[in-house]
C-alpha cells in the first residue's frame, strides 16, 4: 500500500467523519484503487456503502478487507455485522445468520449480539413454517456441521412431526441469543428491543412484548423500531396522537440496514394517520 492511498484513506475518513459523504466517497474510491489495505478506512467506506443500498459492492469490499493487517479481533467482529447485514439485504439471510454465528461463538461482543438477535428474529418471523409431504426429504443432523443424513422410511405424520421438533429447536436457540444478550447487557437498548420483536413478531404475545419494548425506549427514547412498535399499541388504544408523536421522532433518526421499519414505511404511516 502506497503512502497517497493511505493518506487518501485518512482523508476519507475525516470527510467522513465531518459528513462530506461525497467527498468521503471520492477519495475512499482513491485509496482503494491506489492499492489501499487497511482496515478501519475499509470499514468505513462499507458502511458508507451499506447506508446508500449499495450491498453487492460493500460485500466485495468487506472480504478484501479480511486480509488487511490491522484487523483487530474487534474490526473483525465489525466486518462480519456488516457482511451479514448485506447478506440480509440481498436475499442471503440463512447466509448471514450463519457466518454471524461463527463468528459470535469465537468472540461474543455487544455488537455480534444485537446483529444476530435481530437476525434470528426476522429469519424466524418471516420464515414459512415447513409442512411436510410425501416428498418432503427431512435431513437429521450428524454430530459434525455439514453432515446431515436423510431420514428415511417416515410416513408424512412422521416427517411432520421431526419438521415440527427442529422448528422449535431453532426458536428455542434463538430465544437463548435474547437471553444471553440481555444477561450480556441489561441495558442495551437493541437487545431489549430485540427481545420485544421476538414476543411480537415470532410468539405474536403483544402483552409480553411490551414491557420489553417499554424498557428498550427508556433506555434509548429515539430507537426507530421501539418507537414504531410503541405507536402500535398506541393506535390499539386509540391514541392516534401519541402514535403520531413516536413516529415523528422516528422519521428523524438515522435508520440502519437492520432497522425493521425503514424510513419510507414510517413516512406513509405518518400520511395516512394525518390523513
Amino acid at each position: 500500500m502506497g503512502f497517497m492511498a493511505a493518506l487518501k484513506g485518512s482523508m476519507a475518513l475525516n470527510a467522513h467523519n465531518k459528513g462530506d459523504l461525497k467527498k468521503a466517497k471520492k477519495l475512499y474510491e482513491e485509496a482503494i484503487a491506489g492499492g489501499l489495505l487497511s482496515a478501519r478506512p475499509m470499514l468505513g467506506y462499507a458502511i458508507l456503502l451499506i447506508r446508500e443500498g449499495s450491498y453487492e459492492q460493500a460485500m466485495d469490499l468487506l472480504i478484501k478487507t479480511q486480509k488487511a493487517p490491522d484487523l483487530t479481533p474487534d474490526r473483525k467482529s465489525q466486518l462480519f455485522v456488516d457482511y451479514a447485514a448485506c447478506c440480509a439485504k440481498t436475499g442471503k439471510l440463512d447466509k448471514g445468520v450463519r457466518l454471524l454465528e461463527k463468528q459470535h461463538a469465537k468472540a461474543p461482543t455487544g455488537l455480534t449480539y444485537q446483529t444476530l438477535g435481530y437476525l434470528y428474529v426476522e429469519q424466524i418471523a418471516t420464515a414459512v413454517r415447513p409442512v411436510a409431504t410425501e416428498e418432503t426429504v427431512v435431513m437429521i443432523p450428524g454430530e459434525v456441521e455439514g453432515m446431515e443424513t436423510p431420514a428415511e422410511g417416515l410416513s408424512v405424520a412422521e416427517k411432520q412431526t421431526l419438521l415440527d421438533e427442529q422448528w422449535e429447536a431453532y426458536k428455542a436457540k434463538a430465544f437463548k441469543l435474547l437471553e444471553d444478550s440481555i444477561e450480556y447487557d441489561d441495558e442495551d437498548p437493541v437487545c431489549l428491543d430485540n427481545m420485544a420483536q421476538y414476543h411480537y413478531r415470532v410468539l405474536g404475545d403483544k402483552a409480553a412484548a411490551k414491557p420489553w419494548f417499554d424498557k428498550a425506549h427508556e433506555e434509548k427514547p429515539t430507537q426507530i423500531d421501539s418507537l414504531w412498535f410503541l405507536s402500535r399499541y398506541d393506535l390499539d388504544a386509540g391514541d392516534k396522537a401519541a402514535a403520531i408523536e413516536k413516529l415523528e421522532t422516528a422519521v428523524e433518526g438515522r435508520f440502519s440496514p437492520l432497522n425493521y421499519a425503514d424510513k419510507a414505511m414510517i413516512e406513509a404511516e405518518l400520511k395516512r394517520l394525518k390523513g
